[in-house]
């Protein structure tokens, strides 16, 4: 796994969850099956897009892994000094205000803590919905949850599909399409 992790995706290769490295199924692949292949036509009226087009199919699962990627950065980057507030205010009170303040500075450092806490679930929450509900990332979404689905089908129906295909998954709640969205386009280090 380490090896994936060191050297850049191939010819028709992509990264999965966790950065590994996978090859990507042909559209053929996926035509060869009828109910994959009608899966893919209705679908890709619906989104607007060409799942049997293999360059847009790995440009799409490489934008997804960039999605998945910065959707975890954000992540640490609110959720880690999130937590070392919460706890130093919680080691704080443990260890020193609830014994050895009096009642008016036990009732200053509540409402100083609900204050940090307030500004620091805010961040949370501001830095969570700029990352869910921006559009064009909706959109890649939208598309990859479709793209698992008629994978999926292709795999029930006997399609030369390997065992545990990765790609990724739906966000229901973060996966709308907009159609009047702008398509991403990857950064020049991730084209081939």
């Amino acid at each position: 796994m380490s090896d994936d992790q060191d050297r850049e995706p191939g010819p028709w290769e992509y990264r999965a969850h966790k950065g590994i490295i996978r090859k990507m199924i042909p559209g053929d692949v996926i035509a060869a099956v009828p109910a994959a292949l009608e899966a893919a036509e209705s679908e890709g009226r619906r989104l607007q897009f060409d799942f049997l087009d293999d360059d847009a199919v790995l440009k799409m699962l490489r934008l997804r892994h960039i999605d998945d990627v910065q959707l975890q950065n954000s992540g640490l980057k609110a959720g880690i000094p999130t937590a070392l507030i919460l706890s130093g205010l919680f080691f704080y009170w443990g260890a020193y205000v609830q014994y050895w303040e009096s009642a008016r500075k036990q009732s200053l450092f509540y409402a100083g803590a609900g204050l940090v806490i307030a500004c620091t679930l805010a961040f949370f929450a501001v830095m969570a919905i700029r990352q869910w509900s921006n559009r064009p990332r909706q959109k890649v979404r939208a598309r990859a949850a479709a793209y698992r689905k008629i994978a999926h089908i292709a795999a029930e129906n006997g399609g030369d599909v390997p065992a545990f295909y990765p790609h990724y998954g739906p966000y229901p709640f973060a996966a709308n399409f907009h159609a009047d969205a702008a398509d991403l386009d990857l950064p020049e280090k991730n084209r081939f």
